[in-house]
């Protein structure tokens, strides 16, 4: 048969198929010839071995059954597994089924005769192509993860092409879709179909039959690093190193850098001349707000330029967990807090650990035994610690020689803990609901 006789289910699955312009056509073709075996043995009702044959340069199509005549299926070694004995027993035929197409056939006769395609019928024809697109898209997954799972973490500007159930489906490539799920999108921002986008790739999963494989974010951290990436030279040449961020998108957020050479100010390279680099990222994030922090190794420092402007007069490191005690001015005590707590649960993001913030009058006023209480790990920082280091409570306490192995002794430092809190002077800002944490320098008023 010529290309341009082929049969109708060959036509067929050919046209299924067209839109999967990326994939190899080795793999259509390899699929093909499954497909055509499959519809195959549905029109036979058999289960046998079907081999089909394609001259891709002719376009002609051979389908051939070619069995060996068993009076019985043999015997396999016990220790093969059920999909191989299945697979063996594809090349052998009972004799009564072999004699439905040559009624001489005897047991060890080599059973071949070529199927016409045409004769399939319409049923055989739908499973061929239910068949044939499963393996083609398949292989369209294999191939997507192949090309992107070394890609997570890239920044990558798509197209918006559809929205459903608050999912954005964006194109980033041929034939390639990255879904932006709604945690993955900025809240106040409102996407439409047509839509230029910039994203990362989140996630590739490499088995995804609904959806699509490739998950987008325009709400982590990474986000916000590869766009000082892109905006900011010397982070991309390495002379300035992003060291941490932490985000409320849409919101506000906080970057800390380090430079590599004495020579560059990396908090003025990320703001750039007249704040162009950074309003460029701020515009991206829908006027999200950006602290950059000039990274330091010594945390009192770090903390300090965290927190900034703020006026931090005192810093508490609570031993032995991660957590600090900071003291500032009064003045500063709403600004440091940040509306419902949002700046210093940033800095607490940025830092790694908790801060809890207080005001001067507050510390002030407080008796030495509620300082010694409040600046002690408490039994949330231990059990934090716990879930790190994988210890029991009762061993982080003997660590620190805060209690002996006894349970009642626990509960009592952990209530000993809660009416220290308890005993802190009231905070007259409807912002500070939450105390966060921060060194120790002294406990002198």
């Amino acid at each position: 048969m010529k290309k341009k006789g082929l049969s109708e289910l060959v036509e067929v699955l050919l046209q299924e198929v067209a839109e999967f312009k990326n994939i190899d056509k080795d793999v259509v073709l390899d699929s093909l010839k499954d497909a055509l075996s499959s519809a195959a043995r549905r029109y036979l009702q058999l289960q046998n071995r079907v081999d089909v044959d394609i001259d891709v340069e002719t376009g002609e199509v051979s389908v051939f059954l070619r069995v060996e005549v068993v009076d019985d299926y043999p015997e396999y070694d016990l220790d093969m597994s059920a999909e191989e004995v299945a697979e063996l027993d594809e090349g052998y035929m009972l004799v009564q089924n072999a004699q439905r197409f040559n009624e001489n056939a005897q047991h060890g006769d080599f059973l071949e005769m070529e199927i016409p395609i045409a004769n399939f019928g319409r049923q055989a024809i739908q499973t061929a192509k239910q068949f044939l697109i499963q393996r083609v898209k398949e292989a369209e997954r294999a191939q997507i993860y192949e090309s992107y799972k070394n890609k997570v973490g890239m920044l990558i500007t798509g197209t918006v092409m559809r929205t459903e159930k608050r999912a954005h489906y964006v194109s980033i490539g041929p034939n390639v879709e990255g879904v932006l799920l709604e945690s993955g999108q900025i809240r106040k921002e409102k996407l439409k179909r047509g839509s230029p986008v910039k994203a990362i790739i989140e996630s590739v999963n490499e088995a995804s039959r609904a959806g699509s494989q490739i998950v987008l974010s325009r709400t982590s951290g990474k986000f916000l690093e590869e766009l000082f990436r892109q905006e900011v030279p010397e982070i991309a040449e390495g002379t300035v190193e992003i060291k941490g961020t932490a985000r409320d998108p849409g919101f506000r957020a906080k970057i800390a850098v380090l430079s590599r050479d004495s020579r560059i100010d990396p908090v003025g390279a990320c703001v750039g001349m007249r704040g162009m680099r950074v309003q460029s990222i701020v515009r991206e994030l829908s006027n999200e707000r950006i602290d950059i922090v000039h990274w330091s190794e010594e945390l009192p420092t770090y903390i300090r330029r965290a927190l900034s402007p703020a006026n931090v007069s005192r810093i508490f490191d609570v031993e032995g967990v991660q957590r600090s005690v900071v003291v500032v001015s009064d003045a500063d005590l709403a600004q440091t807090i940040g509306r419902n707590g949002q700046n210093v649960r940033l800095a607490s993001n940025l830092l790694g650990r908790t801060i809890d913030v207080f005001g001067e009058s507050d510390w002030a006023e407080k008796t030495e035994e509620e300082k010694q209480i409040i600046i002690q790990p408490r039994s949330e920082d231990l059990r934090k610690e716990q879930k790190e280091a994988g210890k029991s409570l009762k061993e982080l306490f003997d660590e620190e020689n805060t209690s002996t192995s006894k349970t009642d002794e626990l509960d009592g430092i952990e209530a000993m803990v809660q009416a220290g809190e308890d005993a802190a002077v009231e905070q007259d800002l409807e912002d500070a609901d939450e105390m966060v944490p921060l060194d120790r320098e002294n406990l002198e008023n």
